[in-house]
């Protein structure tokens, strides 16, 4: 996967585009400024939206090419971000010491979703807030029609609104909605896809 993900990153263009994610943009203004983990950032694009804000961003990523193109990215738009290459359990972030997690797209191999999924919850501090976005496990029906609209071909790695729910027990449920969505960002998520999206405040 590390290979795969650094072949995709190293081209010029920005795979998934500079601007942020549609819905990444839509919410989280509605929330005080604190520090900020973006899981799986790749390019950079949602972690430089969230320093231009104001936010402390924190991310991580196993590509380097991902990386590079982060790095850039926030110079360009003249703001820092602290961005690591390595797995989860590399990197040792401290519990309860983050005030929002983004997890747009964050999708992992089956064999490591669920670890990640329950330790990334447990760096959110009480009353802190996630954001979450990504494919559904019918998205799959999309992908068949349209290639072009992107995301893992392996339903183990898409979600469900239960599933979601069950990661996230404790937390005040905002928004938990499966959703049809219009995708267009950059070359690889074009086109009607299936999204989960939640947004749950830690209890």
């Amino acid at each position: 996967m590390i290979d795969f993900w650094n072949e995709r990153y190293k081209q010029q263009e920005f795979a998934y585009g500079i601007e942020a994610n549609e819905f990444l943009k839509e919410v989280l203004g509605n929330y005080k400024l604190g520090k900020i983990l973006f899981p799986a950032e790749g390019e950079g694009r949602n972690a430089v939206f969230a320093a231009k804000l104001g936010w402390e961003v924190n991310a991580f990523d196993l590509s380097i090419e991902g990386k590079k193109k982060a790095d850039y990215l926030a110079s360009i738009n003249k703001v820092g971000i602290h961005y690591e290459i390595g797995n989860l359990d590399e990197l040792h972030y401290q519990k309860e010491s983050f005030d929002a997690i983004a997890l747009i797209y964050a999708h992992f191999p089956p064999l490591i979703k669920n670890i990640y999924y329950q330790t990334i919850e447990t760096y959110l501090k009480k009353g802190g807030v996630i954001i979450f976005e990504a494919f559904s496990k019918n998205h799959i029906t999309y992908q068949n029609k349209n290639p072009n609209v992107g995301g893992p071909n392996n339903t183990e790695m898409l979600f469900s609104v239960n599933e979601i729910g069950s990661y996230f027990a404790n937390y005040q449920i905002l928004e938990l909605v499966e959703k049809e969505i219009n995708l267009s960002e950059g070359l690889y998520h074009n086109g009607l896809g299936s999204v989960v999206r939640f947004i749950g405040i830690k209890k």
